[in-house]
This record gives C-alpha cells, sequence and structure tokens, in this order.
C-alpha cells in the first residue's frame, strides 16, 4: 500500500501550513488535485477519504513557522505522518520535487493530479486547512480570511496596511508591497 502525502498553506502570508498523509483502503472516484476541483466538490471527496482511508493531519502554525522556518515544518510534518501511518504501509509519495532529506520518502511532481493517493492527501490538507482560515474568521473581522485564506492578495495585503499584521500572520514572510524585504539567509533543513 501507498501513502500519499501532499501540503495546503506553504505560500500564505497567515495561518497555518497543513500536511496530510493517506492511505486509501478502498477506491474513491472524482479524486483530483484540490486546487482544480471546486470547493463544493472538495466538501464531498473529503468525507469520503476520511471515511474510506488511513490518515494523519499535522498542522504547523504561524509562530512555528517563523522561528524554524518553512521547510523544517515541512519535514516535520511528513516525518510524523510517516511515524503515524507506516504500520500500514512502507511506501510514501510526497508531491514536489524533493525528498527534504528523507531517504525512505518518495517524491513526483504533479502526482497530487495523477496519483490517487496523493490526491486524496492534497484534498485533505486544502480543505481541512480552508476550515480553519473559515472558523477563525470571525475572531479576526479586520482580514477576511475567509475570503482568501491568508493568501496575499491585494484585499490582504491592504488590510496588513491599515491594522497590522495579527497573531497569525508569518512575520517572517516579507512583503514587497509593504517594503519589506528578505535579509539574512532563509533556515534550512539539511
Amino acid at each position: 500500500m501507498l501513502c500519499g502525502i501532499d501540503e495546503a498553506g506553504r505560500g500564505p502570508i497567515a495561518g497555518p501550513l497543513v500536511v496530510a498523509g493517506a492511505i486509501l483502503l478502498e477506491d474513491i472516484k472524482g479524486l483530483n488535485d484540490s486546487k482544480v476541483l471546486s470547493e463544493k466538490k472538495r466538501e464531498k471527496l473529503y468525507e469520503e477519504i476520511i471515511e474510506k482511508s488511513k490518515y494523519h493531519i499535522v498542522f504547523s502554525n504561524a509562530d512555528l513557522i517563523d522561528e524554524k522556518g518553512i521547510s523544517y515544518c515541512l519535514k516535520n510534518s511528513i516525518l510524523e505522518i510517516m511515524e503515524n501511518l507506516n504500520e500500514f504501509c512502507k511506501e510514501f509519495l510526497m508531491d514536489g520535487n524533493t525528498s527534504f532529506g528523507i531517504s525512505t520518502l518518495q517524491h513526483k511532481i504533479k502526482a497530487d493530479a495523477t496519483i490517487k493517493e496523493v490526491s486524496a492527501a492534497s484534498i485533505l490538507a486544502k480543505v481541512s486547512r480552508d476550515r480553519f482560515m473559515n472558523e477563525i474568521s470571525s475572531k479576526y473581522p479586520n482580514y477576511d480570511f475567509e475570503k482568501h485564506k491568508g493568501y496575499g492578495t491585494k484585499a490582504h495585503i491592504e488590510a496588513i496596511k491599515k491594522f497590522g499584521r495579527s497573531d497569525i500572520h508569518r512575520v517572517s514572510f516579507k512583503l514587497k508591497a509593504l517594503g519589506e524585504e528578505n535579509i539574512g539567509v532563509q533556515k534550512s533543513l539539511f
């Protein structure tokens, strides 16, 4: 059996990074890269994936991303998934072009669109993150997180200009629109 792994939230300027792993126990129709599915279709598939798979989902909050770096958070999330699901399978495949220095992790570009287990992980990660951003949006009404999910849209940048960053914004992600520059070297996981 194969465990597919994918992430959601690598690029946003607010909110968590979410990494999911999924081992399918039954066939599921309609799986694809979460980014090409409608929200309604993702939600429906999410419930089916939960029912028909072994899975593990890991959240890394903005503070951890700022402290340790996004690569560190990705690698540790993958290792946690592997540890939690290794009794069910021995083969792990991550969407993308790197194995993050993990010798037992395979990787493939566009696996989220071509390998059903990775598609399932993509959907679990995206829906979990979107639900989280929707839930917290009422706590942060100035930012409209339910609309842009923490990505750097024009409206989101304007809200930061007006209200500053909240405690779920990633301060290590510098914004050119605010005149910020990346200073120093990005943290490496190797």
